[in-house]
């Protein structure tokens, strides 16, 4: 991934976005203590850096230990939070016991973040009773995003969209601060990976994270497994899709399907989507693209 293009008058565009970084620094100034709902991408990594930049040991990063959150993610969110000095802690977060979850209808990712708020507000007592805030963007704000309303419904605060701050101004300011998450591909949980309706089990949720492991390690880096059962479809940035097509890399590919149980596999022609699963939800939703990457 380049360097976010911002604009024709570099000089510019870089006074603004250091205008905004001062408007999100005195938003959680004037927070005093926070807890920063923190899966380690690039914008809860942004805001988790940002809280420690101006409230020092008042900013506590959060993350979830989730069956549904791959462990490379979580370790990617240890190892940045210790880099950068900030206070870390991860909660156990039990969705997949929740039936509402587990059906995998199109609010999931409502039941998800009521989850995860529900027990940060439980540890927020012990931080002197913190206020918890959220990476979610302003381009965020145009999706369906299920989760965002159980943010308003626990009260929970997003700076990064009262500062005024877009997706690429974040990786930009990311960049700036020399923070290795500013180009991280984009990520979302291994159930935005199976279709609604279908449930979403420890198993699947297994067989997904096996194969995007494998599959990153052939050198891919934008993509999604998606599961249908027997069927593992896979979708490609299409900038990468050269890297994919040749008999060789058809045989590697299939071979890690099939040891991992699916009987069928397919690459999706029109490349990695945000939120492709989405598609079938497009006459109700206006075509909303849906999946939210773990901020």
């Amino acid at each position: 991934m380049g360097l976010v293009s911002l604009g024709r008058n570099a000089a510019a565009d870089a006074a603004v976005l250091q205008e905004k970084q001062e408007k999100l620094f005195r938003i959680l100034r004037n927070l005093g203590k926070v807890l920063v709902a923190y899966s380690g991408g690039t914008d809860s990594a942004y805001l988790a850096w940002a809280a420690r930049e101006v409230l020092g040991d008042n900013a506590i990063a959060v993350t979830a230990d989730s069956p549904s959150i791959p462990e490379s993610h979580k370790r990617d969110a240890i190892a940045f939070a210790q880099r950068f000095g900030i206070r870390h802690e991860m909660i156990p977060s039990h969705e997949l016991e929740n039936p509402a979850y587990a059906a995998n209808n199109p609010d999931r990712c409502y039941h998800c973040k009521d989850e995860l708020f529900q027990r940060m507000e439980q540890i927020a007592p012990r931080y002197g009773g913190a206020v918890i805030v959220y990476g979610v963007n302003t381009d965020d704000l145009g999706d369906y995003r299920p989760g965002q309303n159980a943010a308003r419904l626990h009260g929970v605060k997003a700076p990064l969209v009262e500062a005024g701050l877009s997706k690429a101004e974040i990786r930009e300011l990311s960049r700036m601060a020399g923070l290795p998450t500013w180009d991280r591909p984009a990520a979302a949980c291994l159930s935005s990976r199976i279709p609604y309706g279908t449930p979403v089990t420890p198993e699947a949720l297994r067989r997904i994270e096996m194969a995007e492991e494998r599959i990153r390690e052939l050198g891919f880096r934008q993509f999604r497994v998606r599961y249908h059962g027997d069927l593992a479809r896979l979708e490609i940035e299409r900038a990468e899709m050269p890297q994919a097509f040749s008999l060789e890399m058809f045989d590697r590919l299939s071979a890690i399907f099939k040891e991992l149980g699916f009987l069928y596999s397919a690459i999706d022609l029109r490349g990695y989507r945000q939120g492709s699963l989405n598609e079938a939800l497009a006459p109700a939703r206006g075509g909303s693209r849906g999946e939210k990457a773990p901020s």
